[in-house]
């Protein structure tokens, strides 16, 4: 399987794994995910979720390719660094006020869920035609 059909994959699956924590938390649990701020509340919802995770996982997937096409040394490595911190920094918002703890522990399991798809599936094994070289 070529590098670029692998990471179309891994990408669509970090999309679908947060949406699918919001299933069971908002439609099937019952729990609606809300933040406010101050006087207005925003409704976290299916396509939000889904356009976030996206954005996030194309953002990543452009990053290692840009590592990896300017010849960064151990490009796969310095991405999975900045992978995690982005991970962590991910998180700052929930330590702030607006949301109840479902809603933050809900968010929290959103985050991982694409971490857990992204960081092992983007970063991966290359292929000898993807990138020239074979398991760097």
């Amino acid at each position: 399987m070529s590098t670029r059909r692998r990471r179309v994959g891994v990408t669509a699956l970090a999309v679908l794994a947060p949406v699918l924590v919001w299933l069971i938390v908002d439609p099937i649990l019952g729990h609606r995910l809300r933040i406010a701020d101050g006087e207005e509340t925003l409704d976290i919802g299916a396509v939000s979720v889904a356009v976030v995770a996206l954005l996030a996982s194309l953002s990543g997937w452009g990053l290692l390719a840009a590592l990896e096409r300017f010849g960064a040394a151990r490009a796969r490595a310095v991405w999975t660094g900045v992978a995690g911190a982005v991970l962590a920094v991910s998180f700052l918002p929930f330590i702030g006020d607006g949301m109840d703890s479902g809603t933050r522990i809900s968010l929290a399991l959103m985050h991982l869920a694409v971490a857990a798809v992204l960081i092992p599936g983007l970063r991966g094994r290359a292929s000898v035609a993807g990138t020239g070289t074979a398991g760097a």
